[in-house]
């Protein structure tokens, strides 16, 4: 277990190291209703969840994930905004998509193990919440009824996003 957080550590050892998640339970609990990550949360649920996260800031232009590194965990932006960006087929990064505070990144490596799929990059000084696979099982075992919250939530990010992405190709292929 301490293996896997001084992983984490290593990965993020470039970034400021903010302390648990417990620092910024006010804030995550003041995005609900702003972000669709925390619909069903109540506050006692967001305190436990951040008990369970690390916290971080990327100063602008820092990369926090890169496309194609190993990684097991997710981010929750607090507040800032993180840049994704996609390798095209010349290996030139292409944007894709601007993230803000009360959404998340990286939930596809944190629930399949695959590398990562794109590079966020902080636009602005980005404040994040860290969930590691590892936590998330914890938080299955030892709090069941938030654990089917969260993974509730994560799957139906993932859908939506697969919905959004498809129609995007749909539109594309029509041109």
């Amino acid at each position: 277990m301490a293996e896997a957080t001084s992983s984490i550590h290593n990965r993020l050892a470039t970034l400021e190291h903010l302390g648990e998640g417990t620092v910024v339970a006010e804030q995550i609990f003041g995005m609900i209703g702003h972000s669709p990550f925390f619909a069903e949360l109540d506050r006692e649920d967001v305190g436990v969840l951040a008990g369970f996260m690390q916290v971080y800031r990327a100063r602008p232009g820092k990369v926090i994930i890169r496309e194609g590194d190993p990684g097991d965990y997710m981010l929750l932006l607090i507040q800032g905004q993180i840049d994704i960006l996609k390798k095209d087929q010349r290996s030139n990064e292409q944007h894709i998509t601007t993230v803000l505070p009360g959404m998340t990144v990286g939930e596809m490596s944190m629930i399949d193990g695959e590398p990562r799929f794109a590079t966020c990059i902080a636009k602005e000084t980005a404040t994040f919440a860290v969930l590691t696979r590892e936590k998330m099982v914890k938080i299955i075992v030892e709090q069941p009824r938030l654990g089917a919250k969260i993974l509730i939530k994560l799957v139906m990010l993932l859908s939506q996003r697969l919905r959004q992405t498809s129609q995007k190709l749909l539109d594309y292929m029509a041109r």
